[in-house]
């Protein structure tokens, strides 16, 4: 197992590399002109001296290559000091000028609780509901609970969102807390502020999930040992709990897996309807101002995210299931 995590730490280092190109490249792509909209908003005069006064200060005058040389940390700037990602460092906001990870530092632990919130209510809502679905399957409660799955998949989160804080607001003039607390300061009030994105966060992934989990405890309770353990005359609990559950398990946390980057990087719309000052809502400012060390250092942390996700997946599956062995 600890050569088999080792290998699959080494991997992701030529894997973050191309992620590093992907991004640095796919930011420049992005349609718009960075100096243009600088020079427009600072009120000057769009003239060849102003953008190649601006473009220098910003080091944007350099070949591309050079420029993604000094962002991963292998070419000197002008100072003759190497600093970029291999060194910690991920640069200077370009309209601010203040380190990216003063940016980041205070936002990221907002994206990563509501992000895990919505996953710990889905997994509430969908796993209850879907295990009952199979174990009374074609009746009314598997009808009810299908049929609770597929409104929860066809209703969009920003849709459900924006009504949650319109409708209540002017039928019984409430609405959610948008001004956000910190749960040093009052941890109740954060807990009533996160909770509601939460639950429209985690929804939608409630409805996949619930049709995920009756399918495979449905294919589970088909199994021939499963029918030895109703011959024996075991209680339906034991057999669907001990004997079934755990199998059905493994596609489940295959989901649950892939989806965690998803709804992580997911909450950019939640955030902002709800006013939660998260990585999503700032990478949305970002690129809207084609801030790119800010852009490319949150698809960084998003793509991180997702090749540790999928490594903790690999790892369940030997602890859900004794036949798989990682060596």
């Amino acid at each position: 197992m600890r050569a088999y995590i080792i290998r699959r730490l080494l991997l992701t280092i030529p894997t973050l590399f191309v992620v590093t190109l992907v991004i640095f490249s796919g930011m420049r792509l992005i349609p718009g002109d960075l100096i243009d909209l600088m020079l427009g908003q600072m009120g000057a005069t769009i003239g060849d001296v102003g953008r190649a006064d601006v473009e220098r200060e910003l080091g944007l005058d350099q070949p591309i290559f050079l420029q993604y040389g000094r962002w991963i940390g292998v070419a000197p700037g002008d100072d003759g000091h190497v600093s970029g990602l291999l060194q910690g460092d991920l640069g200077n906001s370009l309209w601010t000028r203040s380190p990216v990870s003063w940016e980041i530092t205070p936002r990221w632990p907002i994206t990563l609780a509501l992000g895990i919130m919505g996953i710990i209510i889905a997994i509430l809502i969908a796993m209850p509901i879907g295990i009952l679905s199979a174990a009374r399957q074609n009746t009314l409660g598997d009808y009810v609970g299908r049929s609770f799955a597929v409104m929860t998949m066809s209703v969009p989160d920003f849709w459900l969102g924006t009504m949650v804080v319109v409708f209540p607001s002017v039928w019984w003039s409430w609405s959610p807390p948008l001004i956000l607390v910190r749960f040093a300061e009052d941890p109740i009030g954060n807990l009533q502020m996160f909770l509601i994105p939460a639950i429209v966060l985690g929804s939608a992934f409630s409805g996949i999930l619930m049709r995920l989990t009756r399918t495979a405890m449905l294919d589970v309770l088909r199994q021939d040992y499963v029918r030895t353990a109703w011959a024996k005359g075991l209680r339906e609990r034991a057999v669907i709990i001990r004997h079934s559950l755990k199998n059905a398990l493994i596609p489940v946390v295959t989901l649950v897996g892939t989806r965690v980057p998803l709804l992580v990087g997911g909450s950019v719309i939640i955030e902002r309807i709800f006013g939660l000052p998260g990585l999503g809502r700032l990478l949305v400012d970002s690129v809207t101002l084609r801030d790119y060390p800010i852009v490319s250092a949150i698809a960084l942390i998003y793509a991180i995210v997702t090749l540790f996700s999928n490594l903790v997946v690999d790892l369940t599956y030997a602890i859900l299931d004794p036949r798989i062995r990682h060596s």
